[in-house]
């Protein structure tokens, strides 16, 4: 993954690029999450760039798996509060616990850190309200996941209703925001469109689907921050390739360079 994040890093615009180095080690676990203390490490120092971020400044976020994102979300809550609404393209909803997480994996808890929900030590400074979250491609939900969306009230929309845009802008114009922070888990995506992620799933949207609904949020809403994870370089990595650049072509067109 680090290598697939190195990679796509080098496709999205210039700009201020900051790299922010890492600890690949293997970390001890604690409270049921995995790697807690090499996590809470990752933290401090994606914080401490974003630090340096000036003010009003749009974040491109690349990972690494989806905890890389918590930092940039946080930061864009802390700038536009409740304006903010989250679109989190994911085939899985990141909504677990470590009660429930079958794998301790933080990775899958992120989006219910955001909530208020977090592990200690891998909180953000300000929870996100769950009204303000759309969950978008998800179709791989934990039991205790499904619950908690149906009883927090989290709008979700499956792959289906992502075929035009229309259904997604009415979600989040349903929260009251003008702003969006788009995360991207590049497992949204149908495994045979591109299956080079850690946790593919059947059935997801194609590139065309997923660029349409990015194109229509940032044309209604300010875009606070976006976020791309979870690509996992193999052997195939020219078809990979060819369908990231579509994607980031897509994403950011004559910005780009």
């Amino acid at each position: 993954m680090p290598s697939g994040a190195a990679w796509l890093a080098e496709l999205v615009p210039a700009g201020q690029r900051r790299t922010v180095t890492l600890d690949d080690k293997v970390g001890n676990a604690r409270g049921g999450v995995q790697n807690a203390d090499v996590l809470e490490r990752h933290l401090a120092a994606i914080r401490a760039a974003l630090a340096e971020v000036p003010p009003g400044e749009r974040t491109v976020t690349i990972g690494g798996d989806c905890a890389v994102d918590l930092a940039p979300v946080e930061a864009a809550l802390s700038a536009f509060g409740d304006r903010l609404a989250l679109v989190w393209f994911d085939a899985h909803g990141d909504l677990n616990t470590p009660e429930s997480s079958p794998s301790g994996a933080f990775h899958g808890m992120v989006l219910r850190a955001l909530l208020g929900d977090g592990p200690e030590g891998l909180r953000p400074a300000r929870s996100l309200s769950a009204d303000r979250v759309v969950l978008a491609g998800a179709r791989s939900l934990d039991r205790g996941e499904q619950d908690l969306v149906e009883r927090r009230g989290i709008r979700h929309l499956g792959v289906e209703q992502l075929a035009e845009p229309g259904p997604l802008l009415a979600a989040v114009r349903a929260t009251g925001a003008d702003a969006v922070y788009v995360h991207i888990d590049l497992d949204v995506l149908d495994p045979q469109v591109f299956p080079a992620v850690g946790t593919p799933e059947p059935n997801g949207l194609g590139v065309a689907e997923l660029l349409g609904a990015v194109r229509a949020l940032t044309e209604e809403f300010t875009l606070a921050g976006l976020a791309l994870t979870e690509y996992e370089r193999t052997e195939a990595a020219d078809q990979e390739e060819a369908v990231l650049r579509r994607i980031v072509d897509g994403l950011f067109g004559a910005d780009r360079g």
